[in-house]
Formats: structure tokens, sequence, C-alpha cells
């Protein structure tokens, strides 16, 4: 049995009663902010926060036929009217990630009504080919939609986007093509991270994702033990002088133990100028997750890795020992520091099976007490299994090996939970800073609140604290107040991460705003009101 506590399941029905309108309420703004502006009436498309697919039905139109009595006499006027009956048909189909409607988190594309009126075609365009409930969107996409009286046929397709990073800033080629950066670690050896990731990458590309692995321990590397490839050497391209990853099972993996040096003797530094070389040089291709089996320790190593990559969220592998909780803790608070979320905690040899009675050798408490401490909100429990160690040097995963075992059950409820959590991060963050022209306000909303409110531009932009702006050695400002414009506007936002945003102004200045910084700069600004925003709140 699939053991694993507090994991968020998604609800039996995906179906609502269609809403008077498809905008869910604007959140009150806190004291001294500006007011939001009015909900509108409707929301046929939004701005999607989706991605690509590596799945068979990718690309495939399913028909669903309806019956000749349910159409009968049933008309629409034209195809803005049937486009729109549509769109209110689908948004009774709610993300039970998000708790929106597919069409306001922008899934529904390329809608097309026939000229006769009666057939149906249009793409669901979803966050993650490795989505848990694709194939529930696609049923209930034609049974909404072919319930309309007038349609005789629908034909859906199921995809999503290109990969893509939600990184702004200046990535390194080999990373412009991945969309979630996922790091497993434990900063304590010997508790099984490495079988965690392995694992854990093989189970999301059961589930229909690109992944690859990247093994980040260069003095002692564990993954050319854990997989069986066929071409066991890193090969480097003469013409881009990329490296090209070795791939097992449709997995691309990198790791020092394929560079043919077999485990490294250097001194910090030079490892971490070599981890930086295989992880950003390498040509990985479109990913929809690259798992990084980090090193133990919370080092140089460790910062260089979340420098150079931009991580989505982070998965805590731990045993039930007290002395790993110790380590553990380490890691936790690192990674909070570094604004990567802890999306689960896995402790691993927690328990075994005999006499119809469940034993626990090492005590419990060790994987709880991170989530209780820290907030994390997924625990999954491991068993002592000897084809779990045995796989690690068999070269086959166990995922693999026994893909409807018990192990492999647990790790696919962690790969669901990875799954959503990474969409959910994803769309916190393309949806945290936005400039409202109608209000010429730039709205906040940090990941992880449910608090909104509004600055003016011109405070944003007078209150930055870069080198461009601030002296750093004597901390004169650079900037005076009266050289930036009151109307000034922004003229793009793009998220940096998981920790604040890239404001780009008229003049060319790109300004980094941290999250931290537009809530400090809220409660302590008392900004007045434009008059476009004091009209709108009138």
């Amino acid at each position: 049995m699939a053991a694993m506590r507090t994991l968020h399941t998604a609800p039996a029905s995906f179906i609502v009663t269609p809403a008077p309108h498809l905008v869910s309420p604007t959140p009150t703004p806190r004291a001294g902010a500006l007011p939001a502006k009015a909900p509108p009436a409707a929301a046929a498309t939004i701005q999607s926060h989706a991605r690509p697919p590596l799945s068979p039905r990718v690309g495939r139109r399913r028909p669903c036929a309806r019956a000749a009595s349910s159409g009968a006499g049933a008309v629409v006027a034209s195809v803005e009217d049937a486009k729109r009956d549509v769109l209110i048909a689908l948004s009774q189909i709610i993300d039970p990630d998000f708790g929106t409607d597919i069409v306001s988190c922008g899934f529904i594309k390329d809608l097309e009504i026939s000229e006769t009126l009666e057939e149906v075609s249009f793409r669901v365009e979803l966050t993650t080919p490795a989505c848990p409930v694709k194939d529930m969107f696609e049923e209930k996409a034609n049974e909404v939609v072919a319930a309309l009286p007038w349609v005789k046929k629908v034909n859906v397709t199921m995809s999503a986007q290109p990969a893509q990073p939600v990184y702004a800033g200046d990535l390194p080629e080999g990373l412009k093509k991945i969309s979630n950066i996922i790091a497993v670690s434990s900063c304590k050896g010997g508790v099984g991270k490495s079988t965690v990731a392995v694992n854990l990458a093989y189970t999301l590309a059961g589930m229909g994702a690109r992944v690859g692995i990247f093994d980040a321990d260069v003095f002692g590397p564990s993954l050319p033990n854990m997989v069986s490839p066929v071409n066991r050497l890193l090969v480097v391209n003469p013409e881009s002088k990329s490296i090209l990853p070795t791939e097992y099972l449709g997995v691309k993996l990198v790791s020092f133990g394929f560079a043919g040096q077999g485990r490294a003797i250097m001194r910090g530094p030079m490892v971490s100028g070599v981890i930086n070389q295989l992880l950003t040089t390498t040509d990985w291709g479109e990913l929809d997750y690259l798992v990084i089996d980090m090193p133990p320790g919370t080092g140089d190593i460790h910062l260089t890795l979340c420098q150079v990559a931009p991580l989505t969220a982070a998965v805590i592998v731990t045993t039930p020992q007290k002395l790993a909780f110790i380590d553990v803790a380490k890691g936790v608070r690192m990674f909070s520091k570094l604004k990567v979320p802890c999306v689960a905690v896995v402790e691993n040899m927690c328990y075994f099976d005999a006499d119809e009675k469940r034993y626990y050798p090492f005590g419990k408490g060790s994987g709880t007490q991170v989530v209780q401490q820290f907030g994390i909100p997924n625990l999954f429990d491991l068993p002592i299994r000897t084809t779990l160690s045995s796989s690690g040097d068999t070269g086959i995963p166990e995922v693999v090996s026994d893909p409807q075992g018990d192990v492999a059950k647990i790790f696919q409820n962690l790969g669901v939970c990875v799954v959503q959590q990474c969409a959910k991060i994803r769309q916190q963050v393309s949806t945290a800073v936005s400039y409202d022209r109608s209000i010429r306000a730039i709205r906040v909303k940090v990941p992880d609140s449910d608090e909104e409110f509004f600055l003016h531009p011109a405070t944003v932009r007078r209150n930055d604290r870069s080198a461009q702006s601030v002296d750093e050695w004597t901390g004169e400002q650079k900037v005076q107040y009266g050289d930036v414009p009151e109307d000034i506007e922004p003229e793009e936002i793009r998220p940096m991460g998981n920790y604040a945003v890239s404001i780009t102004w008229p003049d060319g200045f790109s300004q980094i705003a941290p999250y931290d910084q537009l809530d400090m700069l809220e409660r302590l600004v008392d900004v007045p009101l434009p008059a476009t925003a004091a009209v709108a709140s009138s």
C-alpha cells in the first residue's frame, strides 16, 4: 500500500454549476494600498501559464458524436454566439490544483466552429504533459460541449506549451529550454537521496514528461551504478562544443562518472567549476523536468547550483534518525534563504511489514518533524525493501523493474505531488507582479500570500537599490526624486525565478525588484493615489 500523508488529492468531480462570471472576486487590498478595480464581466481568454506535451494524446483529435435526438431543433445565431456557448460550457470544468475553471486558466486554444454551426474543435493546453488529470479533462471537455443542444460533433486535442523556464534573466544556453528544475537534497550522505532522485525522474518520465537527471556529486557519483545506458561516456559536439548527455529508457543523463574520470580528487573551487560546466554546457534540449541529485552538505557546490540554475522546487530526503533531521534542517533553511520552495519530504527506510504487522526499527518522527517545523505540505514514507536497495546495483530503477509494486505507487504519488506543486509555483510566480494600465499601478500578489496590493510605478523606480541607483560605498542616492517622472510606466515585467521580477523602464533601465522589497515598500511608503485610480475607486 502506498504510504503517504497529507497529499492533496483531486476532487471526485470536476464539474461545477456555471457562475454568472468566470473571474473570482478581486482580493481585498491591505490598508493603505490602492484599491483593486472591479472584475470584468467575463474572462473568455487569459494568458496561459502552461507548457509542452510529450504524451501519446498530443496532436490527436478525439471526436465525440452527438446523439441525433439531443440536437433536434436547437440552433445558434452566429459563430460568436456559438463560441460563447462553448466557453461557458467549458468554464464548468475546474482545475483541481488552481481552483479555477480551465477557461480562466487560459487552457482553451484554437476554438473553431464549423460554418454549419454543428461541429466544434478546440485544443486544451495543459500546464504539463505529465498532468495527472489530463484524461479527466479530455473526457469532461467532450462531455460538456457535446451536451450543448446544437452540437453534433466535438474534436478535442490535448497538448501543452513548449518547455521554457519561468526565469526571465540571462540563462546559460543549455538551460533555456527546461521548464522545471527539481533539486533532490538531504544534506547528509547515505539516506537514499540518489535512489529517490532516480526513481522520481523515471516516474515523471512514465507520466509522459521529458526528463533529465544531473548527478551533481563529483566526489562520489552514483548515477553510473543506478542506470544502465548503452553509451556510458559523455560526448562533446565538435561544432557547438556542448556536452551531449547519454540516455537510458528515454531519460537524459549527465554525471561526472560518465566523463571517464571516475571519482574526482580536487579542491572546492575546482569542483564548483566542473559542476557549472557539466550543467550549463550540456545540450539538454527541451525538458519538462530536470532532476538534480544534490551532493551531501550545504557548501560551495550547493550555492553554485542554486545561483546558476533557477530551481523551481526541492524535495527533501531524510531517515527516521534524529541525526538525519539535524542535517536536513540545515538544508531546508538553505533553500528557504535562497527562495526555493521545499514541496515534499521523503522519509526513507521508514518501516517494514512482517507477520501482518508494520515495524519501525529506527523509530518515527524525523520526516514528521521536518514537515511540522518547516511547514512542508507533503510527506511520503518509503519502506525498507531489499529490491529498492538492490536496484541501485543492478542499474534498473525500482519503478522500472516493478512498475505496479508498492514502492512504485509511492513514487507515483510523489510524482503527482511534484507535478502539481511545480504547476502552482509557476502560476504564482508568473502572475505575482503585473501592471494595470487602467489605474496606472503595479499589482503585487506575492507567492504564498493571499494579500494583494498596488504600488505606483514612480515609487518602485525611485526605490531601486542597485548600484546604478545607489552608490555602493557611500550609500548616496544617484537617482534623485525629480529624475523619475511621476507618470512613468513600466514597459515590461518578467519573473526572475521565485524571488523577484525584472522591470524594464522606458529609459532602458532594467530593475530587479525582489518580492521582499516590494512588500516592504508597500508597508513603509504612503503612496498618493493616481487620478485615474482615484476615479476608479470612487
